[in-house]
């Protein structure tokens, strides 16, 4: 074989590996200049992605309601007056109400955050970024154990808590997503006044240190978790937790730890799905 010939095999190996690329992420409504933005996102290992530049910037002063599809074309929205907390506070407006069904995309969520976003049942939330958790950056609350709730891309930085919390019931679903610096990637809650069996999903994210834990989840209630391909990076002691067991309560009191790590009942993973980088 000639070098010349050599040459166009790798380039045509390129090419259709970028097709694919591009192929998945169309299946998903993301065309245009944003095809362009997740493909290089997503050939990036997660702790040196670069984070898509904003698209200019806007405050937000009462919470969007979406009930269909919200593209924010990548805009940096930010709270303001009424909004304007990025604290701990329990009980905060979001920036994003999303409606049974409703889809969020290309939006990166600046700060002060308030409490991101609010999923009322099954959701989307496709390339949203949140350089700076306030409460939360998403909660999911749907009532029925049919609800799908995927969040597919994007991104989170400094959740001194939460980063996903799940409050309602049924599935969530995280995949290619990055997050650093915070307390926990996905908490089913531990004391809400109504409980509900959670099933969570983690597949081909990034977590970076320093971090609490990769996903909490309350064995008494049959949560599970299946965590797949986690790339945990700058942890060489191993300290992140990666699956922690919890006693969950409806009366508000701080839930007792049971376990952490694999147990192939509610924790449902090997060692193999977790690397350290």
């Amino acid at each position: 074989m000639t070098a010349q010939t050599e040459q166009r095999l790798r380039h045509r190996r390129k090419v259709t590996k970028r097709r694919a690329v591009i192929a998945a992420v169309s299946a998903l409504g993301i065309t245009g200049a944003a095809i362009v933005t997740t493909t290089s996102l997503l050939s990036s290992a997660g702790a040196t992605a670069s984070w898509p530049p904003a698209n200019g910037s806007k405050p937000v002063s009462s919470t969007i309601k979406v009930s269909g599809t919200y593209d924010g074309k990548l805009t940096k929205l930010y709270g303001s007056g009424a909004l304007g907390g990025s604290g701990q506070e329990e009980g905060q407006d979001p920036i994003f109400e999303l409606a049974d069904g409703a889809v969020l995309k290309n939006v990166i969520i600046g700060t002060p955050a308030a409490d991101g976003v609010h999923c009322k049942g099954s959701c989307t939330l496709q390339s949203v970024w949140w350089l700076d958790v306030g409460e939360d950056a998403a909660t999911f609350k749907g009532k029925s154990s049919s609800a799908v709730y995927t969040v597919y891309g994007g991104g989170a930085k400094n959740g001194s808590d939460k980063v996903l919390q799940f409050n309602g019931a049924g599935k969530l679903v995280v995949s290619k997503f990055q997050v650093a610096g915070s307390g926990k990637l996905v908490r089913s809650c531990g004391n809400c006044s109504t409980q509900y069996k959670r099933t969570i999903i983690i597949n081909d994210v990034d977590v970076t240190a320093p971090m609490n834990s990769v996903v909490g989840i309350n064995a008494n209630y049959g949560d599970t978790a299946a965590l797949r391909k986690v790339r945990i990076h700058g942890d060489s002691g191993r300290k992140i937790k990666t699956c922690v067991r919890f006693e969950g309560n409806s009366s508000g009191k701080e839930p007792k730890e049971l376990g952490t790590g694999p147990d192939g009942t509610a924790c449902k993973f090997s060692s193999s799905d977790i690397t350290y980088q």
